[in-house]
């Protein structure tokens, strides 16, 4: 799930709320100034607004390549990914027919739906290039990998998936995988406390 912050803006002529930040209200101040009271999601680096990341994923393989798709979504799903309620933790991708879908993907029901609610585990078609798709499906069934959901994400307003082209990884490389990420916090946390020293 990703964090939500609450903040305040103003724009550089303080006198309109500023485009670029999505507001749920706008206010005018006591000096007469338009002020932007926003819920907003985290924006990272590249422009997008994560909405859910599988962790699990990469818990349990190794990810070998990535691609983005598209997500075709009815009703309010849409809505209620902008809320950041969708959990990927136990989705997969399946071809079928030539077409790429996302399985078990729970996207929570829109708190002010009505009985046009959508399903929240429903299977949901993946937009891809069709020689995308012809080379993922050779990969699955010559190479025995598997497609996985990384993470979802609002991209000019639209909703994008992250996929992995991965293979699953046996209990000594997770062991390993865990050894590395408690070494990697412990020496962090020795080099944060040695900043603090000085």
């Amino acid at each position: 799930m990703s964090s939500e912050q609450t903040s305040t803006c103003y724009t550089e002529d303080q006198t309109r709320p500023d485009p670029r930040h999505y507001y749920s209200s706008q206010i005018i101040d006591a000096a007469g100034r338009w002020r932007v009271e926003a819920n907003l999601l985290a924006v990272d680096k590249s422009g997008s607004k994560p909405v859910a990341d599988n962790r699990k994923a990469f818990h349990d393989y190794f990810v070998l390549e990535k691609l983005e798709a598209g997500v075709v979504l009815t009703g309010t799903e849409i809505k209620s990914a902008r809320e950041g309620k969708v959990q990927l933790r136990d989705s997969y991708v399946d071809i079928q027919a030539g077409e790429v879908w996302m399985m078990n993907a729970h996207f929570s029901p829109y708190s002010h739906g009505n009985i046009w609610n959508h399903e929240p585990t429903k299977k949901r078609k993946l937009l891809l290039h069709q020689a995308e798709i012809t080379t993922m499906h050779a990969k699955i069934r010559e190479k025995g990998l598997a497609v996985i959901p990384l993470r979802l994400y609002l991209k000019g307003g639209i909703l994008k998936c992250e996929l992995g082209v991965c293979k699953g990884k046996k209990m000594h490389d997770k062991r390993e995988a865990e050894h590395n990420r408690d070494a990697d916090m412990e020496a962090k946390k020795a080099m944060a406390q040695r900043n603090a020293r000085f």
